[in-house]
């Protein structure tokens, strides 16, 4: 028997076993053992399940445990997939058999032996309209497609016109590289992204001749389309986060719409983050990497500024030519009732945009208003060591969430009071208010819990929170971006990017200028944030943005990593590390808001060279805790949210 040993990863998250282990393949089982295969195998006398990663020569050990079973002769973890998910792994100070849970489906038996379905081929004859072609350097990073590998941060027009249609840009370059006899993936952030991408794909290969993968698909239609992929019956894969490990035949295009999106960040260990799996998997494919956004954050800034990626966008005036117009209003005063909130200009936006069709409005949900601001003047609280916005418990001092509790009372730097509040505002309430306010018109209010999937071109309000803002047939006449202070106030790293990213989605959705579509935002027109939209330059704020956080000591500039569990741990731990003073280090202290009182958090800052040693390091001290069944601890590599 050739290669008579199975290496195994063994389906086991102990950082102490994170290792493949080695297997006598019995001769029954010799046809059936392939590399990619679920296999079962006895370990520390159980039976466990695992994935025979490659067949190898007998090695110093004599003897060898056998291999159970073959659980399925299907190979559906390929060798590539199985490096990027060790890489990932390792990247995020997790285990192997994390990541391959939500990278492979679970096996649904019946589709597994069923006669697959057809998939007819793509078709790729060119079609109008184009899009990616209008932007400089477009035709370029299409040719480039069929035998190269552009890596591209597109900065995607923010206006309802065939420029800001991120959907047709991707087909687009996903038939460039189908053309090349190469694969193409295709990630989106969400459900209501998926299904729009969905339809372009439809309308420009044909029904059928791509895979659909998404978590809330069923069992067996998710391992369906799974296996089209992994057998190479489609060369197109299109999905939602997890879709970034779809094993794609002769991968030559990854592409990423929104990368900003919090909804790319795995909610489980280790936490990983799709853009950066995408980065990591487009390095070792050498395959082309496109990621697309109407914003920009700092990690692709940053990846700009080191040449990794080259800009793909259109010049400003281009920019402000072909998008809406974009002014502020200034947020009404401090000491204003909480119901006056639409300044005059706002109203007088809303009042022309009913008369030539639909006009959005976008309110803060319930989860953007939790920040604390002064009692007297309504400045926003923050920490005085990072600038981070303040939370507050019941009874406990204010604290940040990557600092801990503040060594000495706050007060407001701009009127000096230290009483504190926390301004609320509702959908419901402000449309309430806007029916009052346009007696006649209709008011629809869309969120998360009340879906609507498209409006018309008739005169009408849409109320929505961020996120849930339905797209008009014909692009809304206007739009208000209302208590725009209270998102920038969040006690969150990245409150101003998500804000900028929130607001030019809105924009996305209005008709251009020359159409007379108009964007009004409710906030001061001095902050940074609000200026980027006005100049519509997201690029401008995220060089900005970058530099700040390098000022400031957070990702990307600098490798974060927090680390949580009691503070008994986190203090043998942080002893066990023996750190240096090249990494800052900051706690142990008590989480902000965590119901339990030892539910502690301590977090490790370094510069980006010395961030492979510290994971390294880190990894080993939670391998030694894990074989002594010491408490285990969270590790969260470079968070995208910290609660």
């Amino acid at each position: 028997m050739e290669r008579p040993v199975a290496r195994v990863a063994v389906d086991l998250p102990l950082a102490n076993l994170d290792r493949p282990f080695d297997y006598l393949v019995p001769a029954e089982l010799d046809e059936a053992a392939q590399p990619g295969v679920r296999v079962k195998m006895r370990f520390a006398g159980q039976l466990r399940d695992g994935f025979l990663l490659e067949r190898t020569e007998p090695g110093e050990r004599d003897k060898l445990a056998p291999l159970h079973k073959v659980i399925s002769p299907e190979p559906v973890l390929r060798s590539g997939v199985a490096e990027l998910i060790r890489a990932t792994a390792d990247h995020y100070a997790g285990s192997f058999a994390d990541v391959i849970r939500t990278a492979v489906p679970p096996r649904h038996a019946a589709t597994e032996k069923a006669e697959p379905p057809d998939y007819p081929a793509p078709h790729l004859e060119p079609v109008a309209p184009h899009c990616l072609t209008s932007y400089p350097a477009g035709d370029r990073f299409l040719a480039e497609l069929a035998t190269g590998r552009p890596r591209a941060a597109w900065t995607v027009l923010p206006a309802a016109r065939p420029e800001g249609d991120w959907a047709l840009g991707f087909v687009e370059a996903a038939a460039a590289t189908l053309s090349g006899g190469r694969g193409a993936l295709l990630i989106v952030p969400e459900a209501r992204s998926l299904e729009r991408l969905e339809a372009a794909c439809r309308q420009r290969f044909g029904k059928g001749s791509y895979a659909v993968l998404a978590a809330d698909a069923g069992p067996a239609q998710r391992y369906r389309n799974f296996l089209a992929a992994s057998r190479g019956a489609v060369q197109l894969v299109i999905g939602t986060r997890a879709a970034i490990f779809a094993p794609v035949d002769r991968l030559g295009l990854i592409a990423v719409w929104d990368d900003g999106s919090d909804t790319y960040a795995e909610p489980h260990a280790p936490y990983w983050h799709a853009r950066e799996v995408a980065a990591m998997r487009a390095h070792q494919a050498s395959c082309a990497l496109l990621l697309a956004a109407h914003s920009r954050t700092a990690e692709v800034a940053q990846l700009l500024e080191r040449g990794w990626l080259a800009p793909l966008e259109l010049s400003p005036s281009a920019t402000r030519r072909l998008a809406p117009a974009v002014r502020a209003a200034g947020a009404m005063p401090s000491r204003e009732p909480e119901w006056v909130r639409l300044p005059q200009q706002a109203f007088q936006a809303v009042r022309a945009g009913l008369a030539a069709g639909p006009v959005l409005v976008q309110v803060p949900r319930a989860g953007y208003a939790p920040y604390l601001a002064c009692q007297n003047c309504r400045t926003p609280a923050r920490c005085p060591n990072c600038g981070q916005g303040l939370i507050q418990e019941a009874g406990a001092a204010p604290s940040c969430r990557w600092c801990g509790p503040l060594l000495k009372a706050w007060r407001c730097p701009e009127c000096g009071d230290q009483r504190l509040r926390r301004p609320v505002a509702g959908v419901a309430r402000t449309a309430e208010e806007f029916g009052k306010a346009f007696p006649g018109t209709t008011v629809i209010q869309a969120s998360a819990d009340h879906r609507v999937t498209e409006v018309g071109s008739k005169s009408v309000l849409v109320l929505a929170t961020p996120g849930a803002a339905p797209p008009a047939r014909d692009g809304y006449a206007a739009a208000i971006l209302l208590d725009a202070e209270q998102m920038l106030a969040r006690p969150d790293l990245r409150a101003g990017e998500e804000s900028l990213r929130r607001w030019l989605a809105v924009t996305a959705l209005v008709r251009p200028a020359e159409d007379g579509g108009t964007v009004v935002i409710v906030a001061e027109p001095g902050l940074r944030e609000v200026q980027g939209l006005i100049r519509l330059d997201p690029a401008g704020f995220a060089a900005t943005e970058l530099a700040e956080r390098r000022a400031a000591g957070f990702p990307p500039a600098q490798k974060l990593v927090a680390i949580e569990g009691s503070t008994a741990t986190l203090t043998e731990v942080l002893t066990a590390l023996a750190l240096g003073s090249e990494v800052v280090v900051a706690g142990p202290f008590a989480i902000p808001g965590s119901p339990d009182s030892t539910d502690g958090r301590v977090t490790l800052r370094c510069q980006p060279p010395r961030a492979a040693d510290l994971l390294v390091r880190l990894r080993e001290v939670l391998s030694v805790r894990a074989a002594k069944k010491q408490d285990p601890v969270r590790v969260r590599v470079d968070p995208i949210v910290v609660g």
